[in-house]
């Protein structure tokens, strides 16, 4: 499984990153997180507004941080 988190680094962007890696270790997934940081890749994704996270090619939510029983129930799915 590959997770990506999209954004430039902000505050928001850092906090999807640490609760993605929160929720799969919590959820004993094996998964590669990827922080993307080139705007062409997030626009190639048709994001708009960053922290986003995308699980295997798909994009499940943009512009807020997502709570970790969210990330988990997308991972174990």
């Amino acid at each position: 499984m590959r997770i990506e988190v999209l954004g430039s680094g902000c505050a928001k962007c850092n906090k999807t990153k640490e609760l993605a890696e929160k929720a799969v270790k919590e959820a004993g997934v094996d998964a590669e997180i990827v922080k993307v940081e080139d705007f062409d890749k997030i626009l190639e994704y048709g994001v708009m507004v960053t922290p986003a996270l995308v699980i295997d090619g798909d994009v499940k939510v943009a512009g807020k941080v997502p709570s970790v029983e969210d990330i988990k129930k997308w991972i174990t799915k």
